[in-house]
């Protein structure tokens, strides 16, 4: 199994879920055995930020890395997109704190991986022996996000809301199922887009957070159903949460071999997870 980057660049630029910041991404082709990394252009000095779970340096409603005082936010669903369509090493320059939200979900991040397409490299995988050998997991009242021995990767997730509109939703996702892993991540995860609760929405305006947040890229819900139809999918608040889980496990690297099942969990969960299958396989 070889690596692959992509074959040429991408360029997005939108405003940040919780910073309401512009900023501008490219994502250039690099060498083999690089990894995905982020730069930030606009600071001296070009920093590097590894995407790797030992950068994760917050997990309060998405995930942020950082090296020192350096950080970049709400990463997931891009790592998510690049992980899953095949992009083992790719340079990531951005010119502010926050990956663009774009519309909410990773559909326009496919979409573009898929346009420019990807190019094979020499440098073999050396990871893709890794493999859950006995249950791994992490909780937090009645929520648990854990890693399962499998024959093949699959992710699971369970919500329950009391809102009608959500309410309890489960979904399961293989990368394996199908012949095509990157077209069956296109089209069944990548447009599931992010989503709020109205009655939660000024509370975390007055934390300093969703400063970019709208309808426009957001879902939105409340007691009498969603603000903003029609969905994407008649579970699409799952799904998404299907689409953070990917990106979050994708910092470690590659995906380990076996079944990841989550519950009512979070992006902390998430990467609490992540620490603890790194820890097994040392």
């Amino acid at each position: 199994m070889q690596q692959h980057t992509l074959a040429a660049e991408i360029t997005q630029t939108g405003v940040g879920l919780h910073s309401g910041v512009s900023t501008r991404v490219r994502i250039l082709p690099t060498e083999a055995g690089s990894g995905r990394y982020f730069v930030r252009v606009d600071l001296p000095d070009l920093p590097i930020i590894p995407a790797q779970v030992a950068a994760v340096s917050q997990t309060v409603l998405s995930t942020q890395l950082g090296k020192g005082e350096v950080y970049v936010c709400t990463v997931e669903h891009l790592l998510a997109a690049l992980s899953s369509m095949g992009v083992d090493n790719a340079r990531i320059e951005i010119d502010g704190p926050e990956v663009p939200l774009l519309d909410g979900s990773a559909r326009i991040w496919t979409a573009d991986i898929a346009q420019v397409g990807l190019v094979s490299q020499s440098t073999t995988n050396n990871q893709i022996s890794l493999a859950v050998k006995e249950p791994i997991y992490v909780y937090q009242g009645d929520a648990f996000a854990c890693a399962l021995p499998a024959a093949e990767t699959r992710f699971s997730y369970g919500i329950d809301f009391d809102l009608h509109a959500i309410g309890n939703q489960w979904h399961s996702w293989s990368p394996t199922v199908v012949g095509n892993a990157s077209a069956s991540f296109a089209a069944e995860i990548a447009p599931a887009r992010t989503f709020g609760l109205l009655h939660q929405i000024e509370h975390l305006q007055q934390s300093g957070l969703i400063k970019g947040g709208s309808l426009d890229n957001a879902l939105v819900c409340g007691p009498e159903g969603w603000l903003n139809p029609p969905l994407r999918f008649a579970n699409e608040p799952v799904r998404h949460k299907i689409l953070d889980l990917v990106g979050d496990l994708s910092l470690l690297g590659i995906f380990p071999r076996a079944h990841f099942l989550a519950y009512k969990a979070s992006h902390n969960l998430h990467i609490q997870l992540a620490q603890k299958i790194l820890a097994s396989q040392s």
